[in-house]
């Protein structure tokens, strides 16, 4: 990237790996119809993040080790995904109401843990807040290579079992048929997704990375119906957002990076929806399926 400085270019390249990991995962969560599990489980990381921190203080580091705190995250989520399927098992309850109870019980222990943690003396400069709203212009060589490295192997996990995937997606049945563990392949999903909001909490923060999971899926929905051309699609839109995102962010230094990837996502998804060739409004008014 021609003129840009060393840590903008690494912050754009790393950027563009999390839109591709958040695109590819996006679009399998999209078509399993279970994009608001990404949610429950983008807020449950919370408290993992401050769980984690404490552990390390406690255990005489320093707290700010991103291992730790990532896999404090990864406890998190995957938590409040269990916490959800036994909630509908034990209550019987609709998977939408024991993602709400997840959701907002999960997110109220992390930003009541958050609370007490910067009132300490140990933890007023720990920068736990950067998980919430994410900034990527702090993270330091470290934090990159991490995210870098987790959103490669979830990137790599996609493309190794695409056709196990695409049979889980569109015919769940036959997958069944030929001996695939529908069950196993959902768990499998439900990792990958939380790997990429691992990965993406201190550039987007976990509010944002929710955003950059749907975003791209649904703008490449709009322009195919096949599972391959779909993840290609995504995972551009998602790179594209990425380094767009820190573009904006390093040419205006007082706009943070992830909004700004989120935006230009957001960008990215209406110019699909106005402009696809086949699902666009513009194609829909010249067909009369407006």
């Amino acid at each position: 990237m021609f003129g840009l400085d060393h840590n903008t270019q690494v912050v754009a390249g790393a950027s563009a790996l999390l839109g591709t990991a958040a695109g590819l995962a996006g679009t399998l969560m999209l078509l399993r119809k279970r994009a608001l599990v990404a949610d429950a489980l983008g807020h449950a990381t919370l408290p993992g993040i401050a769980v984690g921190y404490l552990a390390s203080l406690a255990l005489g580091g320093t707290g700010k080790e991103p291992w730790v705190l990532m896999l404090g995250a990864a406890a998190g989520a995957l938590l409040g995904v269990a916490s959800v399927a036994l909630i509908r098992r034990l209550a019987r309850t609709s998977e939408d109401t024991a993602m709400a109870i997840v959701l907002g019980s999960f997110f109220g222990l992390g930003a009541m843990l958050l609370t007490v943690i910067q009132a300490s003396a140990e933890g007023n400069q720990a920068g736990l807040s950067h998980f919430v709203t994410g900034h990527a212009a702090s993270m330091v060589s470290a934090d990159l290579q991490l995210s870098i490295g987790v959103a490669i192997a979830c990137i790599l996990v996609i493309v190794l079992l695409a056709k196990e995937l695409r049979l889980l997606c569109f015919d769940e049945a036959f997958a069944m048929s030929l001996g695939r563990s529908a069950k196993r392949l959902d768990a499998l999903v439900l990792l990958i997704v939380t790997g990429v909001v691992v990965a993406g909490l201190q550039a987007v923060g976990l509010i944002l990375i929710l955003a950059l999971l749907v975003i791209p899926a649904a703008a490449a929905r709009f322009l195919t119906d096949r599972f391959t051309p779909m993840l290609l699609a995504a995972a551009a839109i998602g790179a594209a957002s990425g380094v767009a995102g820190t573009l904006v962010s390093s040419a205006a230094p007082d706009l943070p990076t992830g909004p700004c990837i989120v935006v230009s996502a957001a960008l990215l998804f209406v110019l699909a929806l106005v402009f696809s060739p086949r699902n666009g409004l513009i194609a829909r008014a010249a067909g009369g399926r407006l």
